[in-house]
C-alpha cells in the first residue's frame, strides 16, 4: 500500500526516529533533516507530490542538481545516505513498496588523511607555565582532550563527576549517546586539578568542568578559538581540536600497533572508522625509511 504524498510529517516522523530510536546525535538529526528537505523541494520543482512517481532517473537528477551546486563528494554522499535511510523507512513501515534510491550508488570520495602534529608538536604547545586563570583552565582543556582523544563536544559536555577513581579516568557520552570510559595521563590529571581549584573562585554550583568566568560551560566555539589562541601564542600555526583527536590516535598506533584499543578509546563503533590511521602509520615508517636508508629514496 503506497502513501501518496511526500509530505513533510513523514520527514518528521523519520527525524523523530532516528533520534529517539537509533540516539543519532542533534548535529546529525539536523543535516539529515536538511538534506531531506533539500530533496522535498527539488521533487516539487519537478511536480512530484506522490511517492509513486519518484523514478531512479529522479533520483539520478536529484544527484546531479547536488553536483551542480558545487557540493562536494562527501557532502553527495551524505545527502544519498539521508534518503536511502528515509526511504527505508517508508518501506519498512509500510508507506511505500519500493525505495528508488535502492540502486543508487554514492559518488566517490579523494582519501583524505587527518592532518596530526607531531610529538615535538605537543610538546611546544603545551610546555608552559599558566600565568593566570585562563591560561591554567586552558592547559587543563587541551592536556585532556590529547590525553584521551576527545571530541570537542564531549571535552564542552564534561561535568565534575564524570571523574572516577580518584580521576584516574574519565565517562565520557560520545555519538549516539554511547558512554565510554577513558584513562587519564599524569599531565592531564594534574592540569585538571589545578584547574578546579582556581575554578572554585568562579562557580559553586555549576557541575560543568569548563567554564568561563560568568559560571558558564564553555562553547564547542569557545574551546575551538582558546585552542586556536593558545597554538599561536606558542608559535604554531593554527590548531584545532580534532587535531589533538587525530594526534592521539596516531602517537598511540604507532607507539602500540593496538588498533582494537584506539578504536575503544575514540569511541568508534566501526573499526573501518579507526583504520584510518593505520595509513598514517604507515606515512609514518616510510618518512623513517626514507631517511634512514642508505638505498631509499632521499
Amino acid at each position: 500500500m503506497s502513501k501518496e504524498y511526500f509530505v513533510f510529517k513523514d520527514i518528521d516522523l523519520y527525524i523523530n526516529y532516528i533520534s529517539e530510536v537509533r540516539n543519532l546525535s542533534k548535529n546529525t538529526t539536523n543535516s539529515y533533516k536538511r538534506d531531506l528537505l533539500k530533496l522535498s523541494s527539488f521533487l516539487k520543482s519537478l511536480n512530484i507530490s506522490k511517492y509513486k512517481s519518484i523514478s531512479d532517473e529522479t533520483c539520478s537528477a536529484w544527484i546531479g542538481s547536488l553536483y551542480a551546486s558545487n557540493n562536494n563528494p562527501r557532502s553527495i554522499q551524505r545527502h544519498l545516505s539521508s534518503a536511502k535511510g528515509f526511504f527505508k523507512f517508508l518501506k519498512k513501515n509500510y508507506l511505500i513498496d519500493s525505495s528508488p534510491f535502492e540502486l543508487i550508488n554514492a559518488p566517490k570520495t579523494p582519501s583524505y588523511l587527518p592532518e596530526v602534529l607531531s610529538p615535538e608538536d605537543v610538546e611546544q604547545l603545551l610546555n608552559f607555565k599558566p600565568k593566570d586563570a585562563l591560561e591554567i583552565r586552558d592547559l587543563a582543556m587541551v592536556e585532556l582532550m590529547y590525553s584521551s582523544g576527545l571530541r570537542v563536544s564531549e571535552t564542552a559536555s564534561i561535568n565534575i563527576d564524570d571523574f572516577e577513581e580518584e580521576m584516574t579516568f574519565l565517562r565520557v557520552l560520545g555519538k549516539g549517546a554511547k558512554t565510554r570510559l577513558v584513562p587519564l595521563g599524569r599531565y592531564a590529571i594534574s592540569a585538571i586539578e589545578s584547574w578546579i581549584t582556581e575554578r572554585s573562585k568562579y562557580s559553586e554550583d555549576s557541575n560543568a568542568l569548563f567554564i568561563n568566568f560568568k559560571g558558564a560551560r564553555l562553547t564547542v566555539r569557545s574551546i575551538q578559538l582558546r585552542l586556536k589562541k593558545m597554538a599561536t601564542k606558542q608559535g604554531l600555526p593554527p590548531i584545532y581540536p580534532h587535531m589533538l583527536r587525530h594526534s592521539f590516535a596516531t602517537h598511540m598506533l604507532e607507539s602500540s600497533g593496538d588498533l582494537r584499543t584506539i578504536q575503544e578509546l575514540l569511541g568508534h563503533s566501526s573499526l573501518s572508522t579507526t583504520q584510518i590511521y593505520t595509513k598514517l602509520d604507515y606515512q609514518h615508517l616510510v618518512k623513517i625509511y626514507d631517511k634512514a636508508h642508505p638505498r631509499a629514496k632521499k
